[in-house]
């Protein structure tokens, strides 16, 4: 060996064990916040819990590069299926897990409204992931990557919630009178503090969410709160059979042509395709398992949150914090967003509504702040230190595989950050979810809306991609003409 490799060796021998040491420090931080939080009242292990296992999903979604943005941008911009199945490996795993916990009693789901809302909702947020090359968890995870641009969206997200669920105006006007009538009818029964007949997202929520009905397939079939109802409409109906379909048309569609001639096979038989199958959600390994293991940690989430509330004899994160002496940022209910499962958008936009609340902004006379979801002080917030476990799990990941980086956005991509960002933030709230609460937590838990999101977001994603492709064709023969070639 030369001289010069030796220098490159033992430079980059001192990189790795640089950026080892990076990812120790993180992880080093994060265990000594909770023992000092521990260290103040032993009850804030139910944060912890949002924590600790926020800090586990970043690091599989960096190790597997696991974004549904990518999972249906590549499907129509490159027509590869990769992560489209390992999005569907990760919610048929969750599915059986959720099934034993709520064979268990300690299921904390709550099925989403049914409505229309959700497939203009979800196919907004679809038409923004194209644009921020990102969804709402793969945006935290990135930016854990260092990936200032993942940032930009994070901030769009937040603030796009906030302002679009407290902002009154002119456009009120613009809203269904049948909406307005029964938030009227609503606003009765609710305290003085809340002006639900004022503002739209308010006026949305009390005429048009309240009269919908949030149910599952065991609902729907006759079989709530049964072990066949679970198993049989929840788990294997709602989930499993789907995504069995889902992969099989996959097949079909993206990967079989390649692989039978690949493997030479002109007559393939029935095991020839199942072989087909199994290579095609075998063809990324880091993908497959990032799936396997978030589908798993996903359902173990919800089982720990059950049990740690059947502990304390509490339904909501809002009563431990009042037990400990804070009540500031809690809803008129004594509540906070708690779901007890992998959620994301909500606590992001608590973090825009808390900041506009410090700068003067009310935000707590609405039907989201004020009577649901609160606006805790973000060191108190749950679910928002689970967010930010996922950008330091994916930090440490990152840094242990030498892939982070800092990257500062161009001024196109930051606008395309927070324009996309936004229009995220606004369809999450009109599906009251994001693709991990609208879909990924819902289909896997037995409530069929996630699937009505998943078409939405999909129909966004596929506009999307057009318009993105339109644009890059438009901006490329500009600047070759602005070159005079």
């Amino acid at each position: 060996m030369n001289v010069a490799s030796t220098s490159i060796a033992t430079e980059a021998h001192w990189l790795l064990r640089k950026s080892s040491m990076q990812a120790m420090g993180v992880f080093l931080f994060v265990v000594l916040g909770s023992l000092w939080a521990l260290a103040q009242d032993t009850r804030f292990v139910y944060l912890l819990v949002y924590v600790w296992f926020g800090l586990a999903y970043g690091a599989l979604l960096q190790y597997g590069r696991f974004c549904m943005a990518s999972a249906v941008r590549d499907l129509f911009a490159v027509k590869v299926p990769r992560m489209a199945v390992g999005v569907m490996i990760a919610v048929a795993l969750y599915a059986v897990v959720a099934a034993i916990v709520s064979l268990a009693g300690f299921s904390t789901f709550h099925p989403n409204a049914m409505g229309w809302h959700i497939v203009i909702g979800a196919a907004i947020f679809g038409f923004g992931i194209v644009f921020t090359g990102g969804c709402a968890s793969g945006s935290l995870y990135k930016t854990g990557e260092g990936n200032m641009n993942s940032m930009l969206v994070i901030l769009a997200i937040s603030f796009s919630q906030a302002i679009v669920v407290s902002a009154s105006g002119w456009w009120d006007a613009l809203v269904p009178r049948s909406w307005l009538d029964a938030a009227a009818v609503q606003a009765q029964n609710m305290p003085a503090e809340l002006t639900i007949t004022k503002g739209w997202f308010d006026i949305f929520t009390a005429g048009y969410i309240w009269g919908l009905k949030g149910t599952t397939m065991a609902e729907i079939l006759g079989m709530a709160e049964t072990a066949r109802g679970i198993i049989l409409a929840n788990t294997l109906l709602t989930a499993i059979l789907p995504v069995v379909l889902i992969l099989v048309a996959l097949y079909v569609i993206y990967y079989r042509k390649g692989y039978l001639r690949r493997s030479g096979k002109a007559n393939p038989s029935l095991r020839d395709e199942l072989a087909g199958m199994w290579a095609m959600c075998t063809s990324s390994r880091n993908t497959a398992l990032a799936g396997i293991g978030l589908g798993i940690l996903a359902g173990l989430h919800m089982y720990v949150t059950g049990a740690l509330r059947e502990h304390y004899d509490i339904f909501n994160f809002g009563e431990l914090l009042v037990a400990m002496g804070y009540t500031n940022g809690l809803s008129i209910q004594d509540t906070v967003f708690d779901p007890g499962y992998w959620y994301i958008t909500t606590q992001e936009a608590q973090w825009g509504g808390w900041i506009m609340q410090k700068l003067g902004i009310n935000s707590m006379d609405s039907i989201f702040f004020g009577l649901d979801n609160g606006l805790p002080n973000p060191l108190l917030n749950a679910p928002g230190f689970m967010s930010i476990g996922i950008i330091l799990g994916a930090a440490i990941m990152a840094l242990f595989r030498r892939e982070f980086k800092w990257k500062l956005p161009s001024w196109e991509t930051a606008f395309f950050a927070i324009v996309g960002g936004t229009l995220m933030g606004l369809g999450a709230r009109l599906a009251m979810g994001c693709n991990i609460g609208a879909f990924f937590a819902t289909v896997t838990n037995g409530d069929p809306s996630g699937w009505i999101f998943l078409i939405g977001m999909t129909i966004g994603a596929y506009i999307g991609v057009k318009v993105f492709t339109w644009w890059m064709d438009w901006s490329t023969a500009r600047k070759a003409s602005e070159c005079g070639l």
